[in-house]
């Protein structure tokens, strides 16, 4: 499935746009700041139903009006036409999400629907920031292929903050059925998370290694190490022993929402031993590993952003990253640039056909 036309009103920087798109590399150049991420923000958000950078829609909205409107028709490998609709007003804090005209009920249901994959500067939080980033991208990543991991990890989320308002008030009456009743409810949701992440890292390792040879020309070794105290021990056991902490604490110290994904280079964090272009390697051999993922559990190729990923590579790594996005199992991909010119030698040295187009402020116009 490829995006054959996007429509924006008022997103962010862009105040108006519609854009026919090509099924291949659509490519977006312009200065820093001028709406190129933005506009893959958009894309993302008609897959993902939320904006990739955390930020609230009333954020997304731009600056002095109400509201905004992202409309994308799809086209599928069978010649059937999407038609997704994503809107918000900022006054009524209003949000719809239609699919061919039907308003979904529940935007989960929706997720799924159009795989994407997003690679992008800010994906450096997944090596330098808290557990809390890496849990995220592991639980957007599952989400996308595995309806049953989606509705578990709302359960639990649910559950933990229940269970953590409790804790709080452990002066009501029937305080202890309550919170065993709590435990008891959190225990299966926990372990069928614990299991999808277990498999899903176990599934994931070997790609990202092969992709990061590719990349690297075989320089480094690396690993993914997925980090869980049910590694160790039961959920309920982990309850039990945290019983007496939790209650002085008033939260829940333990369970899969402290769960991590430890990155490794040559047998060392990648944080501190990983240079630059050894992290950005990591990170594109990480979000390649998880379009292949994607695309082994539906028929649809995902789509494939990638936002300023030449900049701290080097050329012999850039060369490869082109040469394998055009291969034939990709489908459609964004690519955005600060410098159009070194942007059309790569592409051109590739020999892929590609539609540019030049960003500025805000404006998107076909070249």
């Amino acid at each position: 499935m490829y995006l054959k036309r996007i429509s924006l009103i008022n997103f962010k920087n862009i105040e108006e746009a519609q854009l026919d798109l090509s099924p291949r590399i659509n490519c977006f150049t312009g200065d820093n700041g001028t709406g190129k991420t933005n506009l893959l923000d958009a894309v993302y958000y008609l897959s993902m139903c939320k904006s990739a950078f955390n930020l609230t829609d009333s954020q997304s909205t731009r600056h002095g009006t109400d509201s905004f409107m992202i409309n994308g028709i799809y086209l599928s490998e069978n010649q059937r036409t999407e038609n997704i609709l994503c809107s918000y007003k900022r006054s009524s804090h209003t949000k719809k999400v239609c699919r061919n005209g039907k308003e979904y009920d529940k935007f989960s249901n929706h997720i799924g629907l159009i795989p994407i994959v997003l690679v992008s500067p800010s994906d450096t939080m997944l090596i330098n920031e808290s557990g809390e980033e890496r849990r995220r991208y592991i639980n957007s990543f599952i989400s996308q292929y595995d309806n049953d991991y989606l509705a578990a990890l709302v359960k639990y989320n649910q559950l933990l903050g229940e269970r953590n308002s409790l804790l709080k008030r452990q002066d009501v009456r029937g305080f202890d059925d309550m919170l065993d009743v709590f435990d008891m409810q959190l225990q299966p949701v926990a372990e069928l998370i614990y299991e999808k992440r277990k498999a899903l890292v176990n599934e994931l390792l070997p790609i990202v290694v092969e992709y990061y040879k590719v990349l690297s020309q075989d320089k480094e070794d690396i690993n993914l190490v997925y980090k869980s105290e049910l590694n160790e021990v039961a959920f309920d056991e982990i309850l039990r022993r945290n019983a007496q902490r939790d209650r002085i604490n008033q939260y829940t110290a333990g369970g899969v929402h402290r769960d991590d994904l430890v990155m490794e280079i040559g047998g060392y964090p990648l944080r501190k031993y990983g240079s630059q272009g050894q992290q950005k390697s990591f990170l594109i051999a990480l979000k390649l590993a998880q379009y292949d993922i994607l695309k082994s559990r539906d028929i649809t190729k995902p789509i494939l952003l990638l936002d300023d990923v030449f900049d701290k590579l080097d050329l012999d790594r850039v060369s490869q990253l082109i040469a394998i996005v055009g291969e034939e199992k990709f489908g459609q991909i964004f690519i955005t640039d600060c410098n159009k010119v070194r942007l059309n030698s790569i592409l051109e040295n590739s020999g892929h056909e590609y539609t540019l187009f030049d960003v500025d402020n805000g404006m998107i116009t076909k070249v």
